[in-house]
């Protein structure tokens, strides 16, 4: 005999609206506390839910958040992505400007790139749509959606704040760092010149995720001299300014350093989720991998900013991502002498000690 709670799920495929509606709102608690409950019959609720995401607003609403919720399991998620009719399905829903569910679209797209078959979705082409994007790639079209609609701007009912996870777990692999750093032909933008606007955006979410895909991008070292480049990405001041609060700096520091972070107004504030700040200070890590990028933070002082945010953050991971670039920045370099390490010894052995 099938429980009660079985027989609920056996209603996500029923005949009556109103039932099946019924059914996935009280499923959604158990897609989290019971998971295995839809596993059932070879995945059977899993296909239904499929189905249902195509279903009235509200259904689908139910039906996406419960497919968000089971994705996380390993074998549901490899059947998500290996479904090319469903990932059509999220693209449509995603690309649709009226499409009211597009955030749980965004949600589900995200944790579907925890596994690697989702690296198709990079060469994955599409018929291009209306008010979105004249590119036929889908993973263009994703990013236009990105950039046009933060704050409803493109979709009155999405923000799609949640797609900048989607690009950071992308970016992990090779082909997805290939994808953010070449120029591509339809608007002959480099992908992640897109994303460093947004390093300061009022959303978290968008803001962790952007980071991260960064940080991802700054592993791919042949392409350090095109974030440093003014003329190209200019990344530096996207990334420094989060790390920078209301603290003045002396003329001798401020006056080298880059003009965007000249002269900030006594409201500014540092990003306040310590997470990022740690990102941006391990991309800066990873930028210092060359001499060309050590000279280039060097010269425009990072160092100050990097003491003021070690001084200002009550955090241990920011502090110790501050001590690591840190050792970095000051230390000399075969054969010579850091000016900025000489000096600043110089001072500390001029202080007077007071001993009482």
């Amino acid at each position: 005999m099938p429980t009660e709670l079985e027989e609920l799920v056996e209603f996500l495929h029923h005949g009556n609206t109103q039932i099946r509606q019924i059914a996935c709102e009280n499923l959604v608690g158990f897609s989290t506390a019971q998971p295995n409950l839809f596993k059932r019959h070879q995945l059977l609720p899993v296909r239904d839910l499929k189905l249902l995401a195509r279903d009235y607003t509200p259904i689908a609403k139910n039906a996406l958040t419960i497919l968000i919720n089971l994705s996380a399991d390993e074998e549901v998620l490899d059947h998500l992505v290996k479904d090319d009719a469903f990932i059509e399905t999220l693209l449509s829903k995603l690309t649709n400007v009226k499409e009211p569910n597009a955030d749980e679209v965004s949600m589900l797209l995200a944790n579907l790139t925890k596994s690697d078959n989702s690296k198709k979705l990079i060469t994955l082409k599409r018929k291009n749509p209306d008010l979105v994007s004249t590119s036929s790639n889908a993973i263009d079209q994703l990013m236009d959606c990105f950039v046009k609609g933060a704050e409803g701007s493109l979709n009155k009912f999405a923000n799609y704040d949640y797609l900048s996870y989607f690009f950071a777990d992308l970016s992990k692999s090779e082909e997805g760092r290939a994808y953010f750093t070449t120029r591509q032909e339809y608007d002959g933008v480099v992908p992640v010149t897109k994303l460093t606007v947004f390093t300061e955006h009022k959303s978290t979410i968008r803001r962790r995720g952007v980071a991260s895909t960064i940080k991802n991008v700054a592993f791919d070292i042949p392409f350090h001299p095109t974030l440093f480049s003014e003329d190209e990405a200019n990344l530096l001041p996207y990334i420094l300014l989060p790390l920078m609060g209301p603290e003045e700096f002396p003329e001798e520091e401020s006056m080298e350093m880059l003009p965007d972070l000249q002269l900030l107004p006594p409201e500014k504030q540092r990003d306040g989720d310590n997470s990022i700040i740690t990102t941006h200070l391990e991309t800066l890590l990873l930028l210092t991998t060359t001499r060309e990028g050590r000279d280039k933070m060097r010269k425009i002082k990072v160092y100050p900013i990097i003491r003021e945010c070690h001084l200002q953050v009550d955090d241990e991971g920011v502090r110790e991502a501050c001590d690591r670039l840190v050792q970095v920045l000051m230390r000399s370099e075969e054969g010579e002498e850091n000016p900025d390490f000489a000096a600043q010894k110089q001072d500390e052995d001029e202080k007077v000690v007071e001993v009482f």
